[in-house]
């Protein structure tokens, strides 16, 4: 042991001679606790994220119910380019810029 630690321990003991009886007592039942804590089983992590577990499940069950069709997903439609070229939709209707229009439709046949 060195100087230092020596030292230490001689103050803490005289201290704790001066300490009276009872908080003498209750110090060493509040050791006795801390040591029999850790006899008892870890708490198991995952315990902590069953309740976050359930509200996510009680949401998802929430929206299946609420749109009225569960167990349907949505699925993204995906149109073809060629589709939209064989709309007959005329984009010259209401628009002030025709020769655009024009120009574009010249661009595409060459």
């Amino acid at each position: 042991m060195t100087d230092f630690e020596k030292r230490t321990q001689e103050v803490l003991e005289e201290s704790a001679a001066r300490l009276d009886g009872r908080t003498r007592s209750r110090l060493t039942q509040a050791r006795h606790a801390a040591l029999a804590g850790l006899d008892k089983p870890a708490r198991q992590w995952w315990r902590s994220y069953v309740p976050a577990g359930a509200a996510a499940a009680a949401a998802v069950l929430a929206v299946m119910f609420y749109t009225g069709q569960p167990g349907v997903v949505p699925v993204p439609v995906v149109v073809d380019d060629t589709e939209i070229l064989a709309a007959d939709v005329d984009f010259t209707e209401d628009s002030d810029d025709v020769e655009f229009y024009e120009w574009a439709g010249g661009e595409v046949e060459t």
